[in-house]
């Protein structure tokens, strides 16, 4: 187990990996940017390291993190999710100081960082695939060569991509060469790597991935899975564990494959392995997220597991705290994230001041959050101000309770997305269980 552990993030995550180092008795130091000194995860670590630059570049300064680690005798950085948490060159240069990176290897990182590799590694060890190109894409000649045999409409990826950027729906091929060359450059200027690949797609599909934890003496589990399916714009807004679409036996299946995936690469420490799937429950490899995720709690609440802590004993050489056969999925767990942007207008971003903060409570309620009344949002960071996570005894229950929280839930001086999850719960189709990845911009958005 690591002595003293250096968060490499801010916000909630940082506030999360903290309050877990906290009970483990480890030692912590938080680092934040010359404007984000205010951000309550400075108030949770026994040391904090002003990194003396403003914005996202400060949590990207990879030779001022790692300085920050050995000056104040840190033997361990945890990256949380984003900024520097799947950049292979980090966690080499960490191992190389002697630093442990709580992740997995460098190795693993690239093989699952580049998407078409990925996608190779999982059909070479039978994980179903969308069908789609073999490797890159050399031009858009071939590209519509094979859009030709495959049948359209299909999707143009970006190999190294993440968020939606780089991907495009081409419905016809009279748009394949605009829309190739559009995914290209976005792709160029987004990544610094214009590789693309095609796939199948796949209409009205459900996003749903699988936790996995796996340490260095070859354990390998799977904690079941989290339905992602209500997003925008390729981000999530609300995730649910475990997912109304599968049966115990498409979960077996769907967390075998998972297992695969991990054990093809020799995965260590925690991570997420994205599916889609189909209305017929055909499921078909996406990608595969090397660190903890954002909707890491949903399963947290149905299986009782704290995932930063299996982190953090997988990177100080333990194994896994359970066994396949102990993981019991009870109740069920819904978060929402709660975002500062107007969602009435397209969930357009709505940085400023909080006057005032009031977050709900009571029986099965979670709520992860860096802010608080006064707190100034600031305008360089991504918009999540909170998530709010609640458990109920089944599915009913939990969208009971979700509701309850909601309605608790007070914030004044920003437009937040609140209203819009009370709407979707109160939807049928999320009632029934009846989504999609689209359903947000196709049913919801005007």
């Amino acid at each position: 187990m690591p002595e003293h552990i250096l968060v490499a993030n801010r916000g909630e995550i940082a506030i999360r990996v903290l309050r877990t180092a906290a009970d483990l008795e480890i030692e912590s130091t938080a680092v934040h940017a010359l404007d984000d000194s205010l951000s309550l995860h400075t108030r949770h670590a026994d040391h904090v390291i002003d990194l003396k630059e403003e914005g996202v570049a400060a949590y990207l300064n990879i030779d001022n993190i790692i300085r920050a680690a050995l000056e104040n005798g840190c033997d361990a950085i945890h990256p949380g999710y984003g900024f520097l948490a799947e950049n292979d060159r980090f966690a080499e240069i960490c191992r190389d100081h002697g630093i442990t990176f709580v992740g997995p290897s460098p190795h693993a990182i690239r093989s699952m960082g580049d998407k078409s590799t990925a996608k190779t590694t999982m059909q070479d060890v039978g994980v179903p695939t969308v069908p789609g190109s073999e490797g890159l894409l050399a031009s858009p000649v071939e590209a519509s060569e094979l859009a030709e045999s495959m049948g359209y409409p299909v999707m143009i990826k970006a190999t190294a991509g993440g968020g939606g950027r780089g991907m495009r729906l081409v419905p016809d091929a009279s748009q394949l060469e605009s829309l190739y060359k559009a995914a290209q450059g976005e792709a160029e200027a987004a990544f610094g790597n214009p590789g693309l690949y095609m796939e199948k797609f796949i209409d009205r599909p459900r996003h749903v991935e699988v936790q996995v934890l796996a340490d260095r003496h070859g354990n390998v589990v799977h904690l079941g899975e989290r339905d992602c399916s209500i997003q925008r714009r390729h981000q999530k807004l609300l995730e649910e564990a475990p997912s109304p679409a599968l049966d115990p036996d498409l979960r077996r299946r769907m967390g075998e494959a998972a297992v695969a995936a991990a054990r093809s690469i020799n995965y260590e420490g925690a991570g997420t392995v994205e599916f889609l799937l189909d209305r017929s429950g055909g499921f078909y490899f996406m990608e595969m997220n090397t660190r903890i995720q954002v909707e890491h709690p949903v399963t947290e609440m149905v299986t009782g597991v704290d995932l930063i802590a299996e982190q953090l004993r997988i990177a100080g050489g333990e194994p896994i705290s359970v066994r396949q056969e102990d993981i019991q999925l009870t109740g069920h767990a819904i978060e929402c994230r709660i975002n500062a942007e107007d969602a009435r207008h397209n969930f357009r971003p709505a940085p400023g001041r909080i006057t005032g903060w009031l977050p709900p409570g009571g029986p099965g309620v979670r709520v992860d959050s860096h802010v608080y009344t006064g707190y100034d949002i600031p305008p360089f960071y991504d918009s999540l101000i909170g998530k709010l996570i609640v458990w109920g005894k089944d599915r009913d229950h939990a969208m009971t309770r979700m509701k309850r929280a909601l309605n608790e839930c007070a914030v004044t001086g920003i437009p937040t997305t609140v209203e819009f999850h009370l709407e979707m719960l109160d939807r049928p189709e999320f009632i029934n269980g009846d989504v999609h990845t689209k359903f947000v911009e196709q049913e919801m958005l005007p």
